[in-house]
C-alpha cells in the first residue's frame, strides 16, 4: 500500500496480544473502522509478521509469553529504521515505573483495557498524521541530500575543469608556496600565477563577494584574461585594467573582487604591487625587517575604466626577500572561543618569526593551532613568493606547446609609437605577438621579449626621457628614478620610437633582426657601466642581457639607433635553440 495515498484511509495494523478474546475484540473494532489487521499471539510472532508485512501501526501487549512486549518493541523499532511506525502499548498496568519502561522500550502511547472505540479512532488518526508528516519530511530530506550530492559532484567536476585552466601557470614553482582551501573557487577565492616573457612572475590573488556559483562566475574570465595577457607580455597594470573592465561589465551591482597583483622582476630585483581591498600584504626582508603593503585601491569591478587606477607601487626586493598576501579568510579564522585570528595574529606571528622558519609555515602553523586544527574552511587562501635569482625561472616560459599551425617565414614589419602614446601604451605585447606568429619561436618567447623590452626601455627611458642610468645604483636613486620616469612620461611630446622587425629562414633555423630607433638624444653606450660595476645597483643590466642573448648588437648614430641579430637553430626535437654568441658591435 502506498503511504502517500492512505491519508485517513485504511491502514495495515499489527496487533500482538496473548489473550485471544482481547485480540479478537480489538481486531473486530479496527476492521469496522476500515483498517486491515494482522494479529499475533506473542512477541516472536509479532516481530516476524512485522518483518514480512511492514505494517504502518502496531498495537502491542506489554505482557506476553516467549517474548514480552518491551523486547518485541525494541526489535520492531530496529526493523523500522528511520521509518516512523507508531507503537501503542496495550496494557492494564498502572505502575508508573512499568509504564515508563514501555516508553523507554520504544512505545509512543498507551491504550488501556477495556477498549473505547472513539479513543482508538482518535489515536489512530493522530498517529497517522504524525507518520505521514514524518514521511514527507524524510522524503524532502532525502531529496535535499541527493541534490546536495549532485551539486557537490558537479562542483568537483567544475573545479577539475577550472584547475586545468587556472593552474596552467607556475603555482608549483619552487619560489611560490600557497594554501587554497578545497573548493575555494566556489567560495570566491582565486589564485593565479604565470611566468612573464621577460623572465619574472605575475601573481593574482583575489576574493569575490558572496559564495557558491555566483562567486565563481567571474573566476573563469579572470583566469583567461590573466594567463592570456601575461603570456603575451602585458604588464600587471594592463592586466588589471582589462580584468576590471570585464568584471564591471558582467558582474551584477554589489558584486566585486578584492584582489592583489604582484609583478616580480628577478633580473631587476624589483616587485610592483597593487592591492585593491585585500588584507595587508607583507614584504619580509632577508635581514628580518618588514614592510606592510596595505590596500590603496578599490576592488576590481567597482569603478568604470575612466576612474579605475591601475598604478602599481614599485619596491626593491632582493633574493632572499619574501612577499606574502592572503584573503580575509585567514584573518576571519576563529578559535573555539569565537575569537578571530585577525591582523593581530598575523603581526604576532611576524614578531615571533625565527631564523630558519619560513613565513608561510609560520602563518599556516599558527592558524592551525589557533583554529584547533581546522584549515578546511572554504575561503582561506595564502600565497608567498620568494625573490630568487633571475635564472631560477628561466625555463618556465619555454614550456609553451608548439602550435600545429604554420606561420609566416619571411616577413618585414615596421611599427612606430609617437607622442602621448609613449606614456599610455606599451607596444611590447603586440611586437611579441608578431614574432610569435613563427611557430618555432614560441618556445623562445622569453628571450625575444627580453630583447624587445630592453631595447624599448633603453629608447624610452634614456633616449626619449633622458633618465641617467647611474641613479639606479643606489636604493634612494632607484626610487627617484621611477618617480621621475612617471613625471616625464606625463609630459612627453614630439618624440617617437620605431621598431623594424625582419625574419628570414636559414638551412638550420632562422634569423630575426630587430632595429630600434628613437628621436631622443641617444644612449651613451660607450660609457655604460662595465661588468665590474653591474653588480652594484641596477644600471647596465639591460645592456648585459642584450649582449648575452644577441648574436650581434650594434649601436649607430648617437646611440639612438640599435640593431640586434638573433639567430636560432632547430634542435633535434624541433624546438628552436637561441644563438649563444656574444658580440658587441660598435657604431658603424
Amino acid at each position: 500500500m502506498d503511504d502517500s495515498q492512505t491519508g485517513n484511509r485504511s491502514l495495515l495494523i499489527l496487533i500482538a496480544d496473548d489473550s485471544d478474546s482481547d485480540r479478537l475484540i480489538l481486531k473486530t473494532l479496527l476492521r469496522r473502522l476500515g483498517h486491515d489487521v494482522l494479529d499475533a499471539a506473542n512477541g516472536v510472532e509479532a516481530v516476524e509478521l512485522f518483518r514480512q508485512a511492514s505494517p504502518q501501526l502496531v498495537f502491542l501487549d506489554a505482557m506476553m509469553p516467549q517474548m514480552d512486549g518491551m523486547e518485541a518493541a525494541r526489535k520492531i523499532k530496529a526493523l523500522a529504521g528511520e521509518r516512523l511506525v507508531p507503537l501503542i502499548f496495550l496494557t492494564s498496568l498502572t505502575n508508573a515505573d512499568a509504564l515508563a519502561r514501555c516508553l523507554e522500550a520504544g512505545g509512543d502511547d498507551f491504550l488501556t483495557k477495556p477498549y473505547n472505540r472513539v479513543i482508538i479512532e482518535a489515536k489512530i488518526n493522530a498517529f497517522n498524521r504524525m507518520r505521514l508528516m514524518h514521511q514527507t519530511i524524510s522524503e524532502h530530506r532525502d531529496l535535499i541530500h541527493e541534490r546536495n550530492r549532485k551539486l557537490t559532484e558537479e562542483q568537483h567536476i567544475a573545479k577539475r575543469v577550472f584547475d586545468n585552466i587556472a593552474h596552467t601557470g607556475c603555482l608549483d614553482t619552487d619560489s611560490i608556496r600557497y594554501h587554497a582551501s578545497p573548493l575555494s573557487i566556489f567560495n570566491g577565492d582565486i589564485l593565479f600565477a604565470s611566468p612573464s616573457p621577460a623572465g619574472g612572475i605575475q601573481i593574482l590573488i583575489g576574493d569575490f563577494t558572496g559564495h557558491g556559483l555566483p562567486a565563481a562566475v567571474g573566476a573563469m574570465p579572470v583566469a583567461e584574461i590573466f594567463y592570456g595577457m601575461t603570456a603575451k607580455g602585458f604588464s600587471g597594470s594592463d592586466v588589471l585594467r582589462e580584468i576590471n573592465q570585464k568584471l564591471k561589465r558582467i558582474l551584477p551591482a554589489g558584486m566585486f573582487c578584492c584582489a592583489a597583483m604582484i609583478q616580480a622582476d628577478f633580473a631587476l630585483s624589483q616587485v610592483q604591487i597593487w592591492n585593491g581591498g585585500l588584507p595587508d600584504g607583507w614584504l619580509i626582508r632577508q635581514d628580518g625587517s618588514r614592510r606592510s603593503l596595505p590596500s590603496s585601491h578599490l576592488p576590481l569591478g567597482v569603478l568604470d575604466a575612466t576612474r579605475f587606477d591601475a598604478s602599481m607601487t614599485v619596491i626593491q626586493a632582493h633574493p632572499g626577500d619574501t612577499l606574502m598576501f592572503m584573503t580575509d579568510g585567514v584573518l576571519e579564522t576563529t578559535s573555539d572561543q569565537g575569537d578571530m585570528f585577525g591582523d593581530r595574529g598575523v603581526v604576532s606571528t611576524l614578531n615571533a618569526l625565527t631564523d630558519g622558519v619560513h613565513i608561510f609555515d609560520a602563518i599556516i602553523d599558527r592558524v592551525r593551532a589557533f583554529s584547533g586544527g581546522r584549515l578546511d574552511q572554504d575561503d582561506l587562501t595564502l600565497v608567498t613568493l620568494d625573490m630568487a635569482a633571475s635564472e631560477a625561472l628561466g625555463g618556465l616560459s619555454d614550456e609553451v606547446p608548439l602550435s600545429a599551425l604554420e606561420g609566416p617565414a619571411e616577413w618585414h614589419c615596421v611599427y612606430e609609437v609617437r607622442d602621448r602614446t609613449l606614456g599610455q601604451f606599451s607596444p611590447l605585447p603586440l611586437l611579441l605577438h608578431i614574432c610569435m606568429e613563427v611557430p618555432a619561436l614560441r618556445r623562445r618567447s622569453g628571450e625575444i621579449y627580453t630583447l624587445l623590452s630592453e631595447l624599448y626601455t633603453n629608447a624610452l627611458e634614456h633616449g626619449v626621457l633622458g633618465l641617467p642610468s647611474e641613479w639606479k645604483r643606489t636604493a634612494d636613486g632607484f626610487g627617484r628614478y621611477y618617480a621621475e620616469r612617471e613625471r616625464r612620461l606625463s609630459k612627453v611630446s614630439d618624440h617617437f620610437i620605431t621598431f623594424r622587425l625582419t625574419h628570414s629562414m636559414t638551412d638550420s633555423g632562422g634569423q630575426l633582426v630587430i632595429v630600434c630607433e628613437d628621436s631622443g638624444r641617444g644612449f651613451d653606450y660607450q660609457n655604460h657601466p662595465g661588468p665590474a660595476d653591474i653588480g652594484r645597483g641596477y644600471a647596465g643590466r639591460g645592456l648585459m642581457l642584450l649582449q648575452r642573448l644577441a648574436g650581434s648588437l650594434t649601436f649607430r648614430e648617437r646611440g639612438n639607433h640599435v640593431e640586434i641579430v638573433y639567430d636560432w637553430h632547430f634542435s633535434e626535437a624541433g624546438a628552436p635553440e637561441g644563438e649563444a654568441i656574444t658580440q658587441h658591435g660598435g657604431p658603424s
